[in-house]
């Protein structure tokens, strides 16, 4: 059987309080609290919002009024989407981060103008190369 993957919080009249994180999320909940205490001491906000689009609860991350990535929670992890445009490349190409995660996001398909990135977060070891991204993209204009 092929692995499915499960989008989690799909009910909009249960919003995503931090019990709610912490039981669909199980192990993986001290990941998600250590990387949005991260992302606070950045001094990024943080909203949870359903959408009726995708039918889901997402997160949206802003920097004052630019949106740093959006976050979805999964099961087994919680994915941050992050997008760029081509006059970005050459920034990625040089940041301090995994290669494959670089050989993934020039693989993307474009969404209009915009590639995404996405990371897929289940173990903190992955969090080092997750607040890389972050920091680089609060200070893209």
């Amino acid at each position: 059987m092929a692995n499915m993957e499960i989008h989690l919080l799909r009910d909009p009249g249960i919003f995503p309080t931090n019990e709610v994180l912490a039981a669909v999320l199980g192990g993986v909940y001290p990941v998600y609290v250590s990387f949005m205490t991260a992302v606070g001491q950045e001094g990024l906000a943080h909203e949870w919002r359903y959408y009726n689009d995708g039918k889901s609860w997402l997160c949206k991350v802003t920097n004052k009024k630019k949106t740093v990535f959006w976050l979805s929670i999964w099961e087994g992890y919680f994915q941050i989407g992050f997008f760029f445009t081509e006059k970005h490349l050459e920034a990625i190409a040089a940041l301090d981060i995994d290669q494959a995660i670089k050989e993934d996001f020039y693989r993307q398909k474009h969404i209009g103008r915009l590639i995404p990135m996405i990371f897929r977060i289940s173990h903190a070891e992955q969090l080092k190369d997750l607040l890389t991204v972050v920091g680089f993209k609060k200070l893209l204009k």
